[in-house]
């Protein structure tokens, strides 16, 4: 039995045991079956694949441990969260509207993303083991409402089904399809190649029908009136085919109905004509956005919690994905920045600079960074004011390398913090590149280790075309000047600190009335 049986199983037999409570009136409720608990554990093979077996047991929890990618794909050990064992059976009405509408969700989001209304349903109906995944994952999100005998709203159920599924988008692109048909195995894995060539195949198949329909020439020896359009806005054809090899449902968008109407509201929005290619390489679903329900209504929503309206065309151009995620999602983030302390009055500012912070994961990504950051005492709603970029590096890659040069280096966690403060680019720039090559060229100044303390921005001058050739400048006039100075004026105010230093420096020398 293979692993994709396996979960199928576990969530058949899960979904079948006492974890709901029942909606009867107590008073009506007839005694529950009496339903001995099943204890699911993982055992290794030796190809590091998961089986998940199962046994009878008196033990009065449920527990699953389940080793492998599983919900966004990565691999991590997941021990789900203790299943009480005094539930009554859900009942079957509920258990068929709540996949009813959990397969509603998916399909919405699916259309969002560009796919057909044809398409999408093909794709759940594919997709049963990832449906009960999704009512699973609700089960377990809202047990406590369950316990009690209260049902979930409609509002309730999308808004614990969105955000999982925007996270997904995040972590698997253009992948999310197969992701799901293939669930709970991941597109790519053994499985994949091995046991299930047909969904590979598939695959393939849908992108290759997609870039012949951008290729094919007409009779006349012409490309598609749609690929001609693209052409004229600064497309190569090469782009047209990477664009649909990614997101084949692109090659079947309208042109009349879709794209133009997309590019014409671009082009009011102040975006140059030059940056369009590039708004729909890097998110082609954008052409597949409903205006009236989507995106005006999304532009609207962010406008109000202070994005500059008169810089949508950077910001789209930054990011046009921001467009195309659900207000829950947004709101989420929006609500975790001011949990960090973040002011109402600097949200847009934020998403305005760096519209990618939307597209953080909160709990993968801005809490684990701000917890960090906060170990070594840096301010972290200050930080993410003034360089919100910075939650979005990765912690062992990044951020931990920098602190640990600078300590090496002799500098306190409270200097470090003082640094990042000042100048809240200091963790986005490499080392080898950057940090090094300055610090060394550094160490041939005459200053202390305390002067870059006072001026961290050093390192956001470039080494060879400012730092050198004005510290040279300086040691040719034999005066002292703060690296503030040095570096952070224009040339002509520059010159003019030299002048009246060595002005000082003369008057010093010879004093008032002796020949100089």
């Amino acid at each position: 039995m293979n692993t994709t049986t396996h979960h199928c199983l576990f969530l058949s037999a899960w979904l079948q045991c006492p974890v709901m409570a029942a909606r009867r009136p107590p008073q009506s409720r007839e005694a529950p079956p009496v339903i001995r608990p099943i204890q699911v554990t993982a055992h290794r093979r030796p190809a590091n694949r998961s089986v998940v077996s199962y046994r009878p047991t008196s033990a009065s929890r449920v527990h699953l441990k389940v080793t492998q990618k599983f919900f966004l794909g990565k691999a991590k050990t997941y021990e789900s969260e203790v299943v009480p064992r005094n539930f009554a059976a859900i009942p079957s009405s509920l258990l068929t509207a709540e996949r009813e509408e959990a397969k509603a969700v998916l399909t919405l989001f699916l259309k969002k993303q560009g796919l057909s209304n044809t398409v999408a349903v093909r794709v759940i109906n594919k997709s049963e083991c990832f449906v009960d995944h999704l009512i699973l994952k609700l089960h377990l999100m809202h047990k406590s409402r369950y316990l009690v005998g209260r049902e979930l709203t409609t509002l309730e159920i999308r808004g614990a089904f969105i955000p999982f599924l925007e996270s997904l988008l995040e972590e698997h692109g253009d992948a999310l399809v197969d992701f799901v048909e293939n669930f709970p195995d991941p597109p790519g894995t053994e499985r994949a190649a091995s046991t299930s060539p047909v969904n590979t195949t598939s695959s393939n198949s849908k992108k290759e029908r997609a870039i012949a329909r951008v290729s094919q020439l007409s009779p006349d020896g012409l490309l598609p009136e749609l690929v001609l359009y693209l052409v004229d806005l600064g497309l190569k054809l090469e782009q047209i085919k990477d664009i649909v090899r990614k997101f084949p449902a692109f090659a079947y968008y309208s042109l009349d109905r879709k794209i133009k109407p997309l590019v014409e509201f671009l082009l009011e929005l102040g975006v140059p004509r030059s940056d369009i290619p590039t708004i729909l390489i890097k998110r082609p679903q954008l052409c597949g956005i409903s205006f009236s329900e989507n995106l005006k209504p999304m532009m609207a929503y962010l406008e109000n919690l202070g994005v500059d309206k008169s810089k949508w065309a950077k910001v789209i151009y930054r990011f046009p994905a921001l467009l195309t995620y659900s207000r829950q999602k947004v709101k989420a983030t929006i609500d975790y920045l001011c949990e960090l302390g973040v002011s109402e009055k600097n949200i847009g500012k934020i998403l305005t600079r760096c519209p990618h912070i939307i597209s953080y994961s909160i709990e993968d990504k801005l809490r684990p960074t701000a917890d960090y950051f906060q170990s070594i005492g840096i301010d972290v709603a200050s930080l993410m004011q003034k360089c919100p970029q910075t939650f979005g590096l990765s912690i062992e890659a990044n951020l931990k390398p920098v602190t640990e040069f600078f300590l090496e280096r002799g500098y306190s966690k409270a200097e470090v913090s003082t640094m990042v403060h000042r100048y809240g680019a200091l963790y986005t720039f490499s080392l080898v590149d950057n940090l090094i090559p300055k610090w060394n060229y550094f160490l041939t100044m005459d200053y202390p280790k305390s002067e870059l303390v006072k001026f961290p921005h050093y390192f956001g001058y470039s080494l060879e075309e400012r730092i050198k050739p004005r510290y040279s400048r300086v040691r040719e006039c034999g005066v002292k000047l703060v690296l503030n100075q040095v570096l952070s004026v224009t040339n002509s105010q520059f010159e003019k600190i030299l002048e009246k230093k060595r002005e000082k420096l003369l008057d010093a020398h010879f004093p008032q009335g002796q020949n100089k």
